[in-house]
């Protein structure tokens, strides 16, 4: 899960320098019930509160770096097909920089489906947190 958290940060950036840009910066987690549990803000800055890992983790997004509980991301690459973001990014877990792809697709208002096929395949929905 924390791989694919991070995988999905990548994707948010990808998406924020598309046409989309806008619409993909907050804050973004699994369940709406938990983001006052995962997110604060701080000197007007969003921020994870000391235990989000354990509520649910999530995205932050601001521009090309996506932040996770775990990972940082920033965005090499990505391809807007118009239905979907297919993004390359550059993901570091404090240890060790790896590239990873993934895929963000809008599900609805305030809502994207991430998937990624490597290592594993998953697919996550997210919704946006209004902070």
């Amino acid at each position: 899960m924390r791989t694919f958290n991070a995988v999905l940060l990548v994707f948010l950036i990808a998406q924020s320098t598309s046409t989309r840009a806008a619409d993909l910066n907050g804050a973004w987690t699994i369940d709406t019930a938990a983001c006052d549990k995962v997110f604060t803000k701080e000197n007007n800055k969003l921020a994870f509160k000391p235990d989000a890992d354990l509520n649910a983790g999530g995205l932050i997004v601001q521009g090309k770096q996506i932040t996770g509980t775990f990972q940082k991301c920033t965005v090499k690459s990505l391809h807007d097909d118009g239905q979907s973001v297919r993004m390359i990014a550059s993901c570091s877990d404090g240890v060790a920089i790896s590239d990873v792809t993934f895929e963000v697709k809008p599900t609805g208002e305030n809502r994207i489906t991430l998937s990624s096929k490597e290592p594993v395949p998953m697919e996550t929905p997210y919704v946006r947190c209004s902070m």
